[in-house]
């Protein structure tokens, strides 16, 4: 049998859930928690990393300008033939 406490622990500390914000499309955005204490520095180098992490950077400069569908399946193609290369090794 659980113990009362627990059940209270657990049930409060679900409901202490936080929300992650989301962007239009419902995906999760990248979210930096900061600590006032440290340096600035330490959050612009986690903040990079992150940012990198979630692709943000590529995908910005990937949207840039216009990609017509033949050359996006030309492009996914290619990158199809390079990863089966590797794998091959």
């Amino acid at each position: 049998m659980i113990a009362p406490s627990i059940v209270k622990r657990v049930i409060s500390s679900a409901i202490a859930i936080t929300q992650v914000p989301v962007d239009r499309a419902g995906n999760p955005m990248t979210q930096i928690i900061v600590n006032p204490d440290s340096p600035f520095d330490v959050a612009l180098k986690q903040f990079n990393r992150k940012v990198q992490q979630a692709g943000i950077l590529s995908e910005a400069r990937r949207r840039k300008h216009y990609e017509s569908p033949q050359a996006r399946r030309k492009r996914k193609a290619e990158a199809q033939r390079r990863k089966r290369r590797r794998a091959r090794f």
